[in-house]
């Protein structure tokens, strides 16, 4: 006898079974699993549909020890299979002759063999009954209702794979055909096919209920529910993965382009501009890097101009983060031309490809002031 204590743990034991079946199928228990099988148990396996080994081998993600987050592993996906069965891989069955042209004879006769067919599904010979039925349906090859009864002694005989071949001529003959959906529909549901099997039930239910459709949609739905949910985390989670590599990516080609502007400025350097694409360039490089920008417009006649441009070479140097340019009107007069400049020397100051100062003649002071200015506003 075992004590009240004992009968209290294995309660909380089977409870826990209850909730979580897979528990089951830890190594641990191998013992207590094999003994449940022993007293005719059924314990349900943890399956993959091939649908889920198909979206598996889509979406596997490559390794990359710098980005292991990204990585996605698939769980299993529990189902109830108890029900299902192997599959029949016997040759296929023999097909009636659609383009034969078929009599009122032929229509009676196989009528007489469906007649045979039935009365032997009463005495459960099934494989009479096929029999019977193949002959009507050579004798009436286009007759849906024969195919669709051969499929459902094919279902009663576990012969899934036999029974949606005839379930398919049903339909092929009479795509409204609620027995051949209903027949097609169980047989998926008898190789685990749960959401083609839900999907055939649901037409036949529409187009004829009866109560066994009921029942077979009560054992299909849940599993076809798991592996639709089970689908849509992983789409939603590949999803997420797709986004953050894309914002990744997008990072990097920031960080690369971030970089190449800056190997374009030379820090701490006055830069020589001779043309407008060379001045649009170096824009484009200090508006990327966020740099503050400042352009000096001399000339080689100019007295004022050699006056400052020492002083403009020594705070380049002290401003290394400043991107300091220097053009020659003379040199480069299409850029003084765009930029409206009437007399020398003249600095100008942009920010983010935009003029936000302006200092025109020989003054040190200002020159300097507005440098430190600029440089601590952002």
């Amino acid at each position: 006898m075992m004590d009240a204590n004992q009968v209290a743990e294995l309660r909380r034991f089977v409870e826990q079974l209850k909730l979580n079946p897979s528990l089951l199928h830890d190594p641990s228990l191998t013992f207590f699993k094999d003994y449940l099988r022993s007293l005719g148990a059924q314990v349900p396996k943890i399956v993959k549909t091939e649908r889920d080994y198909e979206d598996t081998a889509e979406t596997k993600p490559s390794f990359s020890p710098n980005h292991d987050d990204d990585e996605i592993t698939e769980s299993d996906v529990e189902l109830d299979d108890s029900d299902v069965v192997e599959p029949d891989n016997e040759p296929p069955q023999q097909m009636g002759d659609a383009t034969a042209e078929v009599t009122d004879e032929d229509r009676d006769a196989a009528q007489s063999e469906k007649s045979k067919a039935m009365d032997a599904i009463s005495q459960g010979k099934f494989d009479e009954a096929i029999e019977y039925l193949t002959k009507a349906i050579m004798l009436n090859p286009t007759s849906a209702i024969l195919y669709a009864t051969r499929a459902t002694v094919f279902l009663t005989v576990k012969k899934p794979n036999a029974a949606i071949r005839d379930a398919d001529m049903a339909l092929q003959f009479n795509p409204d055909s609620a027995k051949g959906y209903k027949a097609r529909g169980m047989a998926r549901a008898m190789l685990g096919q749960w959401e083609e099997a839900a999907a055939d039930l649901h037409v036949a239910s529409k187009l004829d209920y009866d109560e066994e459709i009921g029942s077979a949609l009560k054992k299909v739905e849940p599993n076809a529910k798991r592996i639709e949910e089970h689908r849509r985390k992983y789409q939603r989670l590949r999803k997420e993965k797709e986004l953050r590599r894309a914002e990744r990516e997008r990072r990097e080609q920031q960080e690369a382009q971030e970089r190449e502007a800056l190997s374009a400025l030379k820090d701490g350097q006055v830069i020589s501009i001779h043309s407008t694409s060379e001045l649009e360039a170096k824009t484009k490089a200090a508006k990327k890097a966020s740099r503050l920008l400042i352009m000096y417009f001399t000339a080689t006649w100019c007295g004022p101009c050699r006056y400052m441009s020492p002083l403009y070479t020594t705070l380049a140097t002290q401003h290394p983060r400043v991107v300091f340019l220097k053009v020659d009107i003379d040199q480069a007069n299409d850029v003084a031309a765009a930029w409206n400049i009437s007399s020398v020397p003249t600095f100008c100051f942009i920010r983010d490809g935009k003029q936000v100062d302006k200092v025109v003649g020989a003054d040190k002071g200002s020159l300097e002031k507005k440098i430190a200015q600029h440089c601590s506003s952002k």
